[in-house]
């Protein structure tokens, strides 16, 4: 949640969009300079993917998930010895393949090599403290990745026409796929290591490149044999360099200027050129043009374009950011309610983004919430930046937090890492249609809300004890100035 700056200067270059005042600079993209980059993307990535399904073909029998529902798989032939012996075919890993057969074709060589060179803007110690970074902030981070980077990202019209092909945000997988993106996120900061050449983040990146270059390969198929199908011309190349670039956006800039200071967390200037260094290294891998991160001040610019230019909800729009919402509602661990999560999205972005998007209001009993929740992270935040050595047990502490919750748990990926394989295929009839709100049992465990509940009487209790002794102390020191002046009698 925003208030307006009343002593901030209004200039000819102020824009104001959605909740957010920014200044115009020579670095912000016009709609002209970004038209280009709608139909540019990866064609390296493309063209391999081409010779690796050559090499080994794609399962004829992957099914898409369409409309809510996931197809059944087909029933085994033959005898009942035969069924019971059957084993499922292992799923295609195209990383491993693009290593495997990296040598043997031109094109393969030239993706491996790519990915594979460190460029020379990279400080591995500058990377290592960006992963530190998002650790120091972990829970206003998936907060703010979840209801402002993604939900609030289904305000990007043109965007979201491509993910509701995919069918990946229906409410039955949406949650799924929630996980699944961040896993990337915590393989890819998990350490120093694992983000370096042939660590597991740096593996499921190139992953997530082919698989973007799958999922593009596919609608540009359907929409040439069908054009009603996909606005080619409107909407450009599926998942091109602007969605790229968009992407990285929403997972550094817009968390540093938008969702960190609209939960109190405010990064020092190193923080934020940590943070930019990392998230920049990752789009190198994920083919996306990579300057327009190489400063702090470029990464805000080029958010801040997407943001007045692209977003402008559409009726896909609020069909997807409702799913997530219900997607989402009272599930494990934290059991928020829906009116809980609505208020986080509120709080992120905006009642007027929000409204737009069509999420109902929220009582202000669950706005009190959410600024107990931001009193707590601010509280947290803080009390370990300013001590090193707590610093670095926090970190240390919610890198395994995260990774069995999201990864281990059975209410995450039930210890399944996904190898990002091409299991959201779209397919003509392929359209999110919007869900209804699941019929579920609140569990008596843990709950976000009690925490923040909590967190808000702790606070308002902390400032009544301070207001009554500041006004003792105050009375005291006055009651002397007044025996002192006064004369005596």
């Amino acid at each position: 949640m925003t208030f307006p700056n009343p002593f901030r200067r209004k200039t000819e270059n102020t824009r104001y969009c959605w909740g957010y005042q920014f200044e115009w600079t020579p670095d912000h993209l016009t709609v002209e300079q970004s038209e280009p980059l709608k139909h540019s993307y990866d064609v390296l990535g493309e063209e391999c993917l081409d010779i690796l399904n050559k090499i080994s073909p794609p399962e004829n029998g992957s099914l898409p998930r369409s409309n809510n529902q996931q197809k059944p798989n087909p029933p085994v032939q033959g005898t009942e010895e035969e069924k019971k012996e059957s084993l499922p075919l292992p799923k295609r890993d195209l990383y491993a393949l693009l290593q495997e057969h990296q040598a043997t074709n031109p094109k393969l060589s030239q993706l491996w090599e790519q990915v594979n060179t460190i460029p020379e803007w990279v400080d591995w110690a500058q990377i290592e403290r960006g992963q530190d970074v998002f650790y120091r902030y972990g829970g206003p981070a998936l907060t703010g990745l979840t209801y402002q980077s993604l939900l609030g990202g289904m305000g990007a019209a043109r965007v979201v026409e491509t993910l509701a092909r995919t069918g990946g945000f229906s409410t039955e997988v949406a949650r799924n796929r929630l996980f699944e993106t961040t896993q990337h996120i915590l393989q890819c900061t998990k350490s120093l290591e694992s983000i370096q050449p042939g660590g597991a983040g740096h593996a499921s990146s190139i992953r997530v490149r082919l698989l973007h270059a799958a999922v593009r390969q596919r609608i540009n198929k359907l929409a040439k044999q069908r054009p009603s199908y996909f606005n080619l011309v409107e909407w450009g190349v599926p998942i091109n360099d602007l969605d790229q670039i968009a992407t990285i956006g929403t997972f550094c800039a817009t968390l540093i200027w938008i969702s960190f200071p609209r939960q109190g967390i405010f990064l020092t200037a190193s923080e934020k050129s940590d943070y930019v260094a990392l998230w920049r290294y990752i789009g190198y891998l994920l083919g996306t043009p990579d300057s327009y991160f190489s400063t702090p001040q470029k990464a805000k610019a080029v958010m801040e374009s997407l943001l007045y230019n692209e977003v402008a909800p559409s009726e896909m729009s609020k069909i997807l950011a409702n799913n997530i919402i219900r997607s989402l509602e009272n599930q494990p661990p934290t059991y928020a309610s829906p009116d809980m999560l609505i208020a986080s999205a509120r709080w992120l972005n905006g009642n007027d983004l929000a409204d737009a998007l069509g999420l109902p209001r929220v009582s202000w009993y669950y706005w009190a919430l959410m600024s107990g929740q931001c009193l707590f992270f601010m509280a947290l935040c803080y009390t370990y930046r300013s001590i090193p050595y707590l610093d670095h047990g926090h970190i240390a502490r919610l890198k395994r937090i995260f990774y069995a919750v999201i990864v281990d748990s059975k209410y995450g990926l039930a210890g399944t890492e996904t190898l990002f394989d091409f299991k959201y295929v779209p397919q003509y009839e392929t359209v999110t249609d919007m869900g209804t709100p699941k019929e579920i049992k609140v569990r008596g465990g843990a709950s976000v809300e009690r925490r923040n509940l909590r967190a808000l009487g702790i606070a308002v209790s902390m400032l009544g004890i301070g207001t009554w002794i500041g006004v003792k102390l105050a009375s005291s020191v006055l009651e002397r100035l007044l025996s002192k002046c006064l004369p005596v009698s």
